[in-house]
């Protein structure tokens, strides 16, 4: 009796160990980095090119070219170089891990990759550089003691459809083991995996795939809100010896779904047990939501049809390469959102997993790519694979709706149905490029083919357009193909090309970086993130909040008309605040404003898809503001955008620089030309020409001069006669010509403000206006320039075709000489600034102001260039400082 129970005892005891030991949830330990910005350093030597020949150290994760190692590759270069890494690392492993597996996990490795433990194949080699894959290693470990892991990777792939899937394409490609390596434990009889299918309607299915089952005999699941909440009715299923794969199904009342607007997620619970004993549990985040391709209708999230506005993303970073980090994913995916995005392509790879991660948590569709561009596709056989190892990682992301099997002409149709294989979600699959799946995914379509496309029966979604090679497209055109997308039925939306300029450091160059040539430069933002002109623009015209302008005269009551473009989210949830304010002027030593009055706006009830009415109620004196600022905030409180609108007009701001002298100008004749002065300001007007001929101001000459030439085209003038004299305080030189150019005028007023009017009209063609641009232009050498401020629309240039996305304010810009997309000091200082009201022109001769009474002038600032642009550039007149009443659009690749 005593032997028995002290026997009992024993077994207790021997019992709550084992259930200790196993029922943990999954250990992972890292044998690298977790990103871009950790320093865990391995053994390394690289087989050629810069650094070889010699074991050395390299961190991990690294694309071991940013680490000095190895040779650059472009994938449009035609030779590649084909360098092998080799990898050591010794590490521990805790002698009571005997009795549990391990396994090793790369998170991403280029290309080949071939690992050994302690001198022994982990399995066959991998291939394939995008995806996860792990390997088995729990019979080759030294438990209790020091292991040795060696890896091999490859840079180019064995499999020839590997390289022309992933190493041929329109990007930078690098070698090396560049995400994470870490060590993943389980019990022996453990849940491998579970893939969800929840729906908006409550309906939760799963399959929970096991490993190892033996004497576990139960799986149990319960799904729980973020805080540990439980929600719904438990799940169970009955497990048999050797079993691979279990069901689990409930419906959840009333879940709160997730899209894009409402993020909202949950976690689901599972539990391995033999006779009642937790053998293993793991959680998985997911959501519900319902995605639908209704044929020839659109695309439906939780029954309501949703239009993408997205933009093509890689993982890259310019000193890192493909290593990115957690921290860079989610300023990214803000960064999108900060633009008024719904939607990200993964446009030629999968992502790191924490990009999906934030998607997920800050609401972004995404459409997850298997590699493969514009060449043959990945084989069948090894297709299979990598379908398996992407879709088994990202399978529960409820950010993911669509797959896409490769991009233009590099998919695999065998490999259509392998995403359904491992995707209970049954997921559509696209080709990016064509018609796959209901939807028509063209790429880059003008206006015409555009509009072409939104009128025939298909889904309408082209997951590339507007490339934005340079400063082009992007925002440029998308305000016209937006409108027209907006008013079909059959548009899905579409995804701008692309985030950022892909340049990367060289460190075979001092560091420059290299955009390759005009490969790379295609982003809305630089290589670190920095902003163009598009990001504004595509964030007023995708901003969910739409405002129309208002007039802002004496009948003005405070009404604005909105429009609610949200897909769920009704108006009353954002937050509106007005401001009036006063600018500071020209001879005021900061740009800016003052704020003279500001409050909140109380928030109109406007459901998604509908148009109302938002109240702002001005104080008495509203109209001795300069303008009107109205910011929208969206339910989570952030901009969705500020619009400006001027409430004086030019010539009331120009009245009020422009005082009253108490001297009279004076007149005289020199010879060639005629001599304008007051408050020692002295101005040369050629008698020949007409044209202004020198400045000088305080005893300082200034170098404008060489205008005004009337520009547009053919425009063709003639001067006829010059007249001069006294015009009350004034005194004045008028030229009559003769051609398109009927007269201007001269005037120097006794303040010293030298007055300009002209008058000029242009030929229209069939009646129609055929004009690069028109107005008046000066030279004025562009060494001399250091800085403007002014009061217009700003602080980024404008094309005709780009106007959107800019603010009224007195801004301030120090010159500069960037390219736009092979330098990045932005804003840019050359080119169309819209809406002038003054100018400060900031010189090393003497700062001189122009102002203008005229409406919706353009200041032209010098030519900028666009080397390599074809396309992608506009024309500009010739002169250096030009006024302008209208300019030229930018051209797309």
């Amino acid at each position: 009796m005593h032997a028995r129970r002290a026997g009992a005892a024993l077994a207790a005891i021997w019992m709550l160990g084992l259930a200790w030991a196993w029922g943990a949830e999954t250990e992972i330990r890292y044998l690298s980095g977790q990103g871009k910005d950790d320093d865990v350093s391995w053994d390394f030597f690289c087989t050629a090119g810069r650094k070889s020949g010699e074991w050395t150290r390299i961190r991990v994760p690294a694309c071991w070219e940013l680490e000095g190692f190895g040779t650059y590759n472009y994938g449009h270069d035609p030779q590649k170089a084909t360098e092998q890494g080799r990898y050591r690392l010794s590490f521990d492993v805790p002698a009571a891990w005997r009795s549990r597996k391990v396994a090793i996990v790369f998170e991403g490795a280029m290309t080949d990759t071939e690992v050994q433990v302690n001198g022994t194949l982990a399995g066959p080699v991998h291939q394939g550089g995008f995806v996860r894959f792990e390997r088995d290693i729990t019979r080759l470990l030294r438990y209790g003691g020091r292991n040795l892991l060696e890896v091999t990777v490859s840079k180019m792939s064995a499999d020839d459809s590997v390289n022309f899937a992933e190493r041929c394409a329109d990007y930078w490609i690098f070698g090396g083991i560049y995400r994470p390596v870490y060590l993943k434990v389980t019990p022996r009889e453990s849940i491998a995996r579970v893939a969800i299918d929840a729906r908006a309607d409550g309906a939760f299915r799963m399959d929970v795939h096991l490993d190892g089952v033996e004497t576990a005999d139960r799986v149990e699941a319960r799904i729980e809100t973020l805080d540990g909440s439980a929600v719904g009715s438990p799940m169970r299923a009955s497990l048999r010896p050797g079993q691979a794969v279990a069901q689990l199904a409930t419906r959840v009342p009333s879940p709160r779904p997730w899209s894009a607007e409402s993020p909202d997620l949950y976690h689901v619970a599972v539990t391995l047990t033999a006779a009642g004993v937790e053998r293993h549990r793991v959680r998985e985040r997911f959501g519900f939501r319902t995605v639908e391709v209704r044929a020839h209708d659109g695309v439906y999230l939780n029954g309501r049809k949703i239009r993408l506005q997205g933009v093509n993303r890689h993982s890259f970073w310019p000193d890192s390469g493909r290593t990115t980090s957690p921290a860079l994913s989610r300023s990214d995916a803000l960064l999108m959102k900060d633009m008024n995005m719904n939607a990200v392509r993964m446009s030629h790879y999968p992502p790191d997993a924490h990009f999906l991660d934030v998607c997920d948590e800050l609401g972004l569709y995404v459409l997850d790519e298997l590699p493969g561009w514009q060449a043959p596709p990945y084989g069948t056989a090894v297709g299979r694979t990598i379908v398996r190892e992407m879709v088994t990682r990202d399978v529960n992301h409820p950010s993911i709706l669509f797959w896409d099997n490769g991009d233009e002409g590099g998919w695999n149709p065998e490999l259509d149905r392998e995403f359904e294989a491992h995707d209970p979600q049954e997921r559509t699959v696209l080709r990016p490029g064509a018609e796959a799946g209901g939807l028509l995914c063209e790429h880059y379509p003008d206006f015409s083919a555009l509009r072409k496309g939104l009128s025939g029966d298909e889904i309408y979604l082209p997951t590339e357009f507007l490339h934005g090679l340079y400063d082009g497209g992007l925002g440029a055109g998308l305000n016209d193909f937006w409108n027209l997308m907006v008013k079909s039925p059959l548009s899905a939306g579409g995804f701008l090309w692309a985030f950022t300029d892909e340049a990367v450091k060289r460190t075979d160059r001092d560091g420059v970086l290299d955009a390759a040539g005009n490969y790379a430069p295609d982003g809305i933002l630089g290589p670190r993130r920095e902003k163009e002109g598009s990001f504004f623009t595509v964030k007023e015209i995708w901003a969910p909040i739409q405002v129309a302008a208002p007039r802002l005269d004496e009948s003005f009551d405070g009404r604005l008309e909105v429009e609610n473009r949200y897909q769920f989210t009704n108006a009353e949830r954002c937050a509106f605040r007005f401001k009036l304010v006063r600018f500071k002027g020209p001879w005021d030593a900061e740009a800016g404003h003052d704020v003279l009055h500001e409050a909140d706006v109380a928030a109109p009830s406007i459901a998604p898809g509908e148009k109302g009415t938002l109240v702002v109620s001005l104080p008495a004196q509203w109209r001795v503001s300069d303008a009107l600022y109205l910011t929208v905030l969206g339910p989570d409180r952030r901009e969705l955008n500020t619009w400006t609108w001027m409430i004086r007009k030019p010539g009331e701001v120009l009245a009020r620089l422009v005082a009253p002298g108490a001297e009279r100008a004076q007149g005289r004749d020199a010879g060639d030309t005629i001599v304008l002065s007051a408050q020692g300001i002295e101005v040369s007007i050629s008698k020949a020409l007409g044209t202004l001929a020198s400045v000088r101001a305080g005893g300082r000459t200034i170098s404008l001069g060489g205008g005004p030439v009337i520009v547009g085209k053919n425009v063709v003038g003639w001067l006829r006669e010059v007249t001069r004299g006294p015009d009350g305080d004034a005194y004045a030189v008028r030229a009559r010509f003769g051609g398109n150019l009927e007269h201007l005028t001269w005037r120097m007023e006794p303040t010293g403000w030298l007055r300009l009017d002209y008058q000029f009209w242009l030929p229209d063609r069939d009646g129609h206006a055929d004009h690069d641009y028109f107005g008046i232009t000066f030279d004025y050498p562009e060494a001399q320039v250091t800085g403007v401020r002014w009061l217009g629309r700003g602080p980024y240039r404008v094309w005709k075709n780009r106007m959107k996305g800019t603010a009224f304010d007195v801004w301030q810009k120090a010159y500069n000489r960037t390219e736009t997309g092979l330098s990045w000091d932005y804003p840019e200082f050359k080119g169309y600034h819209g809406n002038l009201y003054w100018a400060v022109i900031q010189n090393r001769e003497k700062d001189f102001v122009v102002a203008t009474g005229t409406e919706d002038l353009f200041l032209r600032l010098f030519t900028p260039r666009f080397e390599n642009a074809g396309s992608a550039s506009a024309v500009f007149p010739p002169g250096d400082i030009s006024f302008l009443h209208g300019i030229a659009p930018i051209g797309m690749k």
